[in-house]
């Protein structure tokens, strides 16, 4: 018998998996958009925090879940339809694996922190909060940085890059400045900095 966590897991990488949109990995192949993000978030979670529980690792696996289901462009345009959007992401997501976990047999407690952690209550205060969101930042940087900059005017990219930066530990802070960057993004990293 599958573990609660394995059956949970297992659960949520079958809806990451049904994203329809792909992307291309490092070694040539293709993997749903949403599952890729998934592992690298995991990837990252020993990096940040010393002692992950099992629901930390599920949410921290379900961050994104099946965010593709309402797209961004369902809301407003500017930041309070950005945050509104990720607001309601977050509720969602943290919902459903809230109740994949009750499914595999969790305590309604356990379920409920999941969800928690994944709406990022607590950020700066609760360290499982902080690590879930530490790993987003660090999958960012890594995974869609440089796309997302050829993108974005300069000097709003700089803010992003602030803002960004703010959320960050210091154990994150240190993680990042060893990410592999081509020279115009570590540039504009450096720049970011040197103007907080």
């Amino acid at each position: 018998m599958p573990t609660a966590f394995d059956q949970t897991l297992a659960a949520i990488d079958a809806l990451h998996a049904e994203d329809p949109r792909s992307t291309t990995l490092a070694d040539g192949t293709s993997m749903p958009k949403e599952l890729a993000y998934a592992q690298r978030m995991s990837g990252w979670l020993d990096n940040v925090h010393e002692a992950p529980d099992d629901v930390l690792r599920l949410a921290v696996r379900a961050q994104h879940l099946q965010r593709w289901l309402v797209p961004r462009e369902d809301y407003p345009e500017g930041r309070v339809g950005y945050l509104t959007w990720r607001r309601d992401q977050g509720k969602r997501a943290g919902e459903t694996t809230a109740q994949l976990m009750r499914d595999a047999g969790y305590s309604e407690e356990d379920a409920n922190r999941a969800a928690t952690i994944i709406g990022k209550k607590g950020l700066g205060r609760d360290p499982d909060v902080q690590a879930l969101e530490d790993c987003a930042c660090l999958v960012f940087l890594e995974n869609y940085f440089a796309d997302f900059s050829r993108k974005i005017e300069h000097d709003h990219l700089v803010r992003i890059v602030q803002m960004t930066w703010r959320k960050m530990s210091p154990r994150a802070h240190e993680l990042a400045l060893t990410l592999p960057m081509s020279d115009a993004s570590l540039a504009l990293v450096k720049e970011a900095l040197g103007a907080e």
